[in-house]
């Protein structure tokens, strides 16, 4: 599995798309459950879907740049469900490709603004990391949680609930998206638990479109579902967020 590219991506708007839309302006220590251990008419292109893969509800196959308040208006709504969840139904922090990393390590490797030493197995020593949720500058790795964009548990509510075993470890551990984890404070990814954009967002303002682009990007490319109350706090975000685009690209 390859290891992420290093920078978060917020896209600012092309210029001609809005000349064309004028209306469109869990770490070592714990997991992302809080426990320790007005629609724009409609943008055509983007790359084909993966093999095997369709592309979201109305989306444009494989998610090209959207505004942030159309993506929401693919997310299929849907009444969330939390019955049989267990967090261990979601197999996580695994070394996919066998280097000796860990999805967590991979992580930390990848979003580290100074790479950190790599010792035997993996272990990481040094390094600086920005914890864009809270605009934090952390020096040590295990002060850093990784956390799940669209928490375990949120996942399971809104569809992952009829994944198969597989199909939920590679959620889980999905490297292929910058958007899906990203390391935080364990602070912030503990305050955030399992909430949703209604019940939660980063207390940066500085991170909170970014925050609802990561977030709709990552329900798109998994194809989870958004319940009434989730889908208004997330166009109430967007109202603010005019320049901010979603960019996705299916799971297979």
């Amino acid at each position: 599995m390859p290891r992420r590219r290093s920078a978060l991506i917020v896209t600012a708007l092309l210029a001609t798309l809005v000349a064309c839309n004028p209306g469109v302006a869990d770490s070592s220590g714990a997991g992302d459950d809080g426990k320790p251990s007005a629609a724009a008419p409609s943008v055509t292109g983007g790359s084909p879907a993966p093999d095997g893969a369709s592309a979201a509800p109305g989306a444009p196959e494989g998610g090209g740049a959207l505004t942030l308040a159309r993506a929401i208006d693919l997310i299929s709504e849907g009444a969330e469900a939390r019955d049989g969840y267990k967090r261990d139904s979601f197999r996580h922090w695994v070394d996919e490709d066998e280097d000796g990393c860990s999805t967590r390590n991979e992580v930390l490797i990848a979003e580290a603004k100074t790479a950190p030493e790599e010792g035997e197995r993996c272990a990481l020593t040094g390094g600086e990391w920005l914890s864009y949720y809270d605009e934090a500058t952390v020096e040590k790795a295990g002060s850093l949680d990784i956390d799940h964009m669209v928490p375990l548990a949120e996942a399971w509510d809104s569809g992952a609930s009829t994944w198969d075993a597989d199909r939920r470890m590679r959620y889980a551990n999905d490297l292929g998206a910058e958007r899906s984890l990203v390391a935080v404070t364990a602070k912030t990814n503990r305050s955030k638990a399992d909430k949703d954009p209604s019940q939660w967002l980063p207390p940066a303002a500085s991170a909170q479109c970014t925050y609802g682009s990561d977030w709709v990007a990552t329900k798109l490319r998994w194809k989870l579902s958004a319940d009434t109350a989730e889908r208004t706090a997330l166009q109430e975000l967007a109202a603010g967020c005019a320049e901010t685009t979603v960019e996705y690209e299916v799971a297979k």
